[in-house]
């Protein structure tokens, strides 16, 4: 029966290897060298440990006073396994702590809230992991309730440029057609003018997915 190939490799001789391509690579295009010695040293892979202890540390503070045996018995569950690792794998690669406190909320509520279908929670992850920074701050700017005096007259893009005075206008809208092909956004119409309250209040705008999005991301 065969053995796996690391298995036949003291571990003295795999560490000899790993100096010996990062020492050929340095040698021979050393600009590139100390990123390759750091991946292959394990120093990239401790930052990564780091998230995710980040993100445990954090679940377990959520759930330390949290007691229920129908979530006792979910987290002995394949589905929750498999949920476990997906997630962890995902903000062991985000660099944003923002997304990564979102990870955490995600993991708390699946905890406390056991029975949303495995595909779905499959889902959110993979919409999750494509969003940025600036995309979470559309969302969060979308939510907010109405001036209480909005004017006469507006538009859902003046709205949005007061709300993110650090976005350029073409980087907003860019943000709102990508959270439209998300799915958790359905405002189509950024310049059209309209009462003052109508371009103010744009919460309508957020689809029930994407109001997901928000509990997480408002979640302290």
């Amino acid at each position: 029966m065969s053995k796996d190939s690391s298995e036949l490799i003291p571990s003295t001789t795999r560490a000899e290897t790993v100096l010996d391509v990062a020492a050929f690579v340095g040698s021979a295009v050393p600009w590139i060298g100390g990123p390759v010695s750091n991946v292959l040293s394990g120093r990239s892979w401790g930052r990564k440990f780091e998230r995710v202890r980040e993100v445990l540390e954090g679940l377990s503070s959520d759930l330390a006073e949290f007691k229920s045996e129908i979530s006792e018995e979910y987290v002995k569950t394949e589905d929750f396994e498999e949920l476990l690792e997906h997630t962890l794998r995902r903000a062991a690669e985000e660099r944003n702590e923002a997304k990564r406190r979102i990870y955490r909320a995600f993991l708390t509520n699946a905890i406390e809230s056991p029975g949303e279908l495995y595909d779905e929670q499959i889902r959110f992850l993979r919409s999750l992991e494509e969003l940025q920074p600036d995309h979470l701050l559309v969302i969060q700017a979308l939510s907010q309730p109405p001036d209480p005096n909005p004017g006469m007259m507006g538009s859902p893009n003046q709205t949005l440029r007061r709300r993110l005075p650090d976005l350029e206008e073409e980087r907003i809208g860019e943000i709102v057609s990508q959270l439209n092909d998300f799915r958790i956004t359905n405002l189509t119409s950024l310049k059209t003018m309209m009462t003052g309250h109508g371009a103010a209040d744009l919460r309508h705008s957020i689809t029930p997915f994407g109001q997901r999005f928000l509990q997480y991301i408002v979640k302290p």
